[in-house]
């Protein structure tokens, strides 16, 4: 690759496409440098370290993601906007191996408090908030999409459901039908002891882990839908 103007943006995007098609772990600063064809040494000048440059893929993955799910959402409500979450979300990890990898990590504090963070957790709230599901059990109803979304996505990557019928794509299906079930019929009431402050959630995946952020993380934070 030839040598190109370098900055933290532009840093990470290319730590971004390095996880995304050689593999999450590939992302190193000699592999990064390589791939921008200098010198690490250069890097040190836009990026503090590894660590910096992973914790830069994870935010470019929540913003990422917060995007398809923008895009995937509008206009829709209820079940519609629900599948658009879920599709947003399979979709990206299919698409963006690397980057879904990123969000599957615990995410540093700076992400959990990040804009993209933040964002992805309203928008992940506002299709709840179409079910009616009360505030105070947001994120408790964030945790079963983000559980059951990342736990279908991991085994599918992995190919736990190849060698058997029916497809998985049947499963899929039918795991939404739950889910908007689930979130149809949640429960409005709630002991002293369940309530959870938007300040105590933190971290992608989880949707997970990936859904609880500042004002919870997203499902993919909690570990990072």
């Amino acid at each position: 690759m030839a040598r190109m103007n370098l900055s933290p943006s532009v840093v990470v995007a290319a730590a971004a496409d390095l996880a995304d098609a050689s593999g999450y772990d590939a992302v190193t600063v000699s592999a990064l440098a390589r791939q921008l064809g200098v010198q690490p040494a250069s890097l040190y000048s836009h990026v503090r370290d590894r660590a910096a440059v992973l914790e830069g893929v994870h935010q470019l993955a929540l913003a990422d993601l917060a995007d398809r799910i923008a895009a995937s959402i509008a206009g829709r409500s209820s079940r519609d906007a629900l599948v658009g979450l879920v599709e947003a979300h399979r979709g990206f990890a299919r698409e963006h191996p690397g980057r879904w990898d990123a969000l599957q990590r615990p995410a540093a504090l700076n992400t959990v408090h990040s804009e993209p963070a933040a964002r992805l957790v309203q928008l992940i709230w506002a299709v709840l908030r179409g079910y009616a599901v009360p505030a105070d059990e947001l994120v408790h109803a964030t945790r079963l999409v983000g559980a059951t979304l990342n736990g279908f996505i991991a085994l599918e990557r992995v190919g736990a459901f190849a060698h058997r019928s029916p497809e998985a794509e049947v499963s899929w299906l039918r795991a939404i039908d739950v889910l908007d079930q689930a979130l149809r019929s949640w429960p409005r009431g709630e002991t002293a002891a369940e309530t959870v402050t938007a300040a105590e959630t933190v971290t992608a995946a989880d949707p997970s882990t990936t859904a609880e952020h500042p004002a919870p993380t997203a499902p993919h934070q909690e570990s990072t839908p």
